[in-house]
């Protein structure tokens, strides 16, 4: 049987070894771009690299691992890791504190836990066998989270690509931020009226969220993703986009 307890102290140590990198011992060269791109498709970045390979030390033991930077490292297992090392990367390069990693764990073809872990404020959100919870990765303290019940803003993530989609939501009245780092907006999607994730969707960027976030309403094709509090807010926006 699977041994959840120990995959999720991996996550944890994984997730703080790279914190205290980034914190302690990273210099200007990190920020540097590697000489490969991605298997997302992305520049890739020494931190990237550097990242990536500290969650496969980690957690490679425990199965097949299918990163954003690396793609599938091998396909022998019933169980397969799913990583976005850093959410968020140009966040990171710019100085934008919003920014991340993602690990979904994905058993028989069927995701059972998620992670995902804002390096700002070192807080993990995850979901193990349906249980969910949040702590710090640093003391390993739960954290007593509350919803938002009445939120002001939705998320719109790549709302510059889509200028007439980001126009009639404003006609709409539908406030919202475009902060750039796609796990972290999903993963906390219940404090938000929605979140619109418009583009190439890759299992990196939402595999752990959604399914943290599979209580809510959720709607999703092959070019755009929308999670929301209400049933009024999924069928408003998919409106919107059917427009398109």
């Amino acid at each position: 049987m699977f041994d959840y307890n120990s995959f999720t102290n991996a996550v944890i140590k994984a997730n703080k070894e790279l914190y205290e990198y980034i914190n302690t011992h990273m210099d200007s060269s990190d920020l540097e771009e590697s000489s490969t791109i991605g298997y997302g498709g992305d520049n890739t970045l020494n931190i990237d690299l550097i990242a990536e390979n500290i969650f496969i030390k980690y957690l490679d033991s425990f199965g097949d691992i299918f990163s954003e930077e690396a793609g599938l490292l091998t396909s022998n297992s019933n169980i397969q890791i799913i990583i976005d090392p850093l959410d968020g990367s140009h966040n990171f390069l710019s100085g934008l504190p919003y920014y991340g990693t993602s690990v979904a764990l994905k058993v028989d073809s069927e995701i059972k836990a998620g992670f995902v872990v804002n390096l700002v404020n070192h807080i993990m959100i995850y979901k193990v066998n349906g249980d969910l919870k949040q702590i710090d990765i640093l003391n390993n303290k739960t954290i007593n989270s509350f919803e938002i019940k009445n939120p002001q803003i939705g998320v719109f993530e790549r709302a510059y690509s889509y200028p007439n989609i980001a126009r009639k939501l404003n006609e709409k009245k539908l406030k919202f931020r475009s902060p750039g780092a796609v796990a972290l907006s999903l993963c906390n999607a219940k404090n938000y009226n929605f979140v619109l994730f418009v583009g190439s969707i890759r299992e990196f960027d939402i595999a752990a969220a959604l399914y943290i976030c599979s209580d809510l309403f959720i709607h999703i094709e092959a070019e755009f993703l929308i999670m929301a509090k209400k049933q009024y807010y999924l069928t408003l926006i998919k409106e919107i986009i059917k427009e398109e």
